[in-house]
Order: C-alpha cells, then structure tokens, then sequence
C-alpha cells in the first residue's frame, strides 16, 4: 500500500533533489546553446579543416552514450590530473552532448531560409553580420524552436543519469530514500510524478513560444 505519510515526509529532500535536476538542466541546455551555435559557425566559416573538424564533433558525440561521456569525463580524465566537480562534470557532458543535436538544429533552421533572402540580402550590400542578425537569423528561429523545446525536455529527463557520478538529484535523492529505508514504492512513485509535472509545465511553455514566434500562414 502507498504510505502517505511516508511519501509527505520525504517530500522536501526530493524538492532538494529537484533543485538541482533544475540546475543541471538549465545549465547543461545553456552551454548546449553556446556549443551548438559555435559548432554551426565552424561549419559555415570556409575553413574545410574546421568544417571537417566540427561534423566529427557532431558525429562523436551524438553515436557515443551520454553515460560512457559520464563515466570518462569523472572517472578517467582525473587519472591525467584533469578533476571536476560531480555536478559540473554532470553539467558539462550534458551542454557537450546535447550541444551536437542543438548544431543540427540550426543547420535544419538556417537551411530552411529560401535562398532567395541571402540572394536579396547580398544585392543590397549589406555587412555579413547585419545579414545574419536582421535577415536570416528572425526567419530561421520559428524553425528552431520546436526542436530546441524537445531537446529541453528531453535533457531535463536525462539528468537521472547524473546520479552514475554522485550527484544527488531527483532520482538520486529517490534511490537514497529508498536504499536507507527500503521502501521503493513511495520514492520512486513521487519521483516519476514530479518529473511528470516538471515536463508538462516545459511542454506548455515551449508550446506558447512556438505559437509567439511562428512563422505567418502561407
């Protein structure tokens, strides 16, 4: 039977769990944003060697699991004297990892644009960087929002992971619940239901973004 007065009690340290999935979340998608724009100008900047060097990153990194990224970044780079935080680590593999879908993401968007607005954009003379903040970046960002909202979602729902390297998030907050009491049904019930809840509130914001940016009707 489901102890609710159990469940009430171990409440607050799954909230503290929950502090930091949001953290890593938050910030695993920010630096996936930086990454994914880099390696986006890498591939357009003309440079063949630097081209060649960013599909490799991108091909790397989304055919290798997330959790092997874990497991070497904390457990063997410390070996060479190259030692992070648990959650930075956590924090880092996620923006990295993540990062690659993001480039993607921008590609699919930025090709999305007709050919015909860089041709007008380029007959009117105007600088590269007037181009790409007034001209193509505006139109590619409807096309971007819809996968950039799943690839959201689908890292906060990735943070469980996390706990492979010691950091204590939701579900590690649940595992250590349930290891020192060994009632499982509780911890891990409240855990789904608040990663549940969490999702579907991203799901709807990201849902109200595509709406306020989309592109107008043809």
């Amino acid at each position: 039977m489901f102890d609710w007065s159990f469940a009430l009690s171990i409440l607050p340290e799954l909230l503290k769990g929950l502090k930091i999935t949001v953290i890593a979340t938050i910030g695993g998608f920010a630096l996936a944003l930086i990454v994914g724009a880099v390696v986006e100008a890498g591939r357009r900047s003309g440079s063949r060697a630097l081209k060649a060097l960013c599909d490799a990153y991108v091909a790397f990194l989304r055919c290798t699991p997330l959790l092997v990224q874990l497991y070497f970044v904390f457990y063997v780079l410390p070996g060479y004297g190259i030692r992070f935080s648990a959650l930075f680590t956590g924090i880092l593999c996620l923006g990295l990892h993540i990062g690659a879908y993001v480039a993607e993401a921008y590609r699919a968007a930025i090709d999305a644009v007709p050919e015909g607005q860089w041709d007008a954009a380029r007959s009117l003379g105007l600088p590269r960087h007037f181009v790409w903040a007034k001209v193509i970046l505006p139109q590619a960002m409807p096309y971007m929002l819809p996968p950039l909202g799943n690839f959201l979602i689908g890292l906060f729902k990735e943070t469980p992971l996390l706990a492979a390297i010691t950091v204590i998030d939701l579900f590690g907050a649940a595992n250590s619940v349930a290891g020192r009491t060994f009632k499982y049904n509780e911890p891990y019930t409240l855990a789904a239901l608040i990663l549940l809840a969490v999702s579907l509130v991203a799901a709807w914001g990201v849902r109200k973004l595509e709406r306020r940016f989309a592109p107008p009707a043809r």
